[in-house]
């Protein structure tokens, strides 16, 4: 019984080691803005992309990151798909207590935002929109504040409001979205 316990001790603290430590192309942060257990204050959400940097720059869109996908091939598979599963927030549903914290972080080589919104529909670009299929911007993307946008590296917060669906989207790409199922504040944590 004993050997099982400390088995158990053992794998629940290499998981939080491993979680915590990330990998060599993530930075790294405390384990209590990493992990997004039950009885943590914050949800972890996690905005990427594959931007190229070399063609993304060419029209003047920074990127800073490695590799990627060419613009060229980006609105290729946005035509054709409507989505790029590179560009999005992960998880995509989650689950979260009223009074909880939403920490989005940008890991990706693009500028994103981390809108809230009533519900989802195009950004700022209507080339994209129109590419994603959201002709019709959300209107709090209309009118975004300059702390809106999240530099590659930065993050931002949310608290969840009232219980309920809740919907956020980066209004520069309008398919980048994240469904929040609120419950209610009972067992509240923090």
């Amino acid at each position: 019984m004993r050997s099982r316990t400390l088995l158990q001790t053992a794998i629940v603290s290499l998981a939080a080691l491993l979680t915590a430590c990330g990998d060599a192309g993530r930075p790294t942060e405390p384990i209590s803005a990493s992990l997004a257990l039950a009885g943590r204050a914050e949800r972890l959400v996690i905005m990427r992309d594959a931007c190229d940097p070399e063609s993304f720059g060419a029209v003047g869109v920074t990127c800073i990151r490695e590799g990627g996908i060419a613009l060229d091939r980006f609105l290729e598979l946005l035509r054709e798909h409507q989505t790029i599963d590179a560009w999005g927030f992960s998880p995509g549903r989650l689950e979260a207590s009223v009074g909880q914290t939403l920490l989005a972080r940008n890991q990706g080589g693009e500028v994103h935002t981390f809108t809230e919104v009533a519900a989802f529909g195009g950004g700022v670009n209507g080339l994209l929109n129109q590419l994603s299929g959201n002709p019709t911007p959300a209107p709090e993307c209309q009118s975004l504040p300059p702390g809106a946008f999240i530099a590659p590296g930065a993050s931002q917060q949310a608290e969840v409001g009232a219980p309920g669906a809740k919907h956020f989207q980066c209004c520069i790409h309008p398919w980048m979205r994240l469904e929040v199922r609120a419950v209610g504040n009972g067992g509240r944590h923090g």
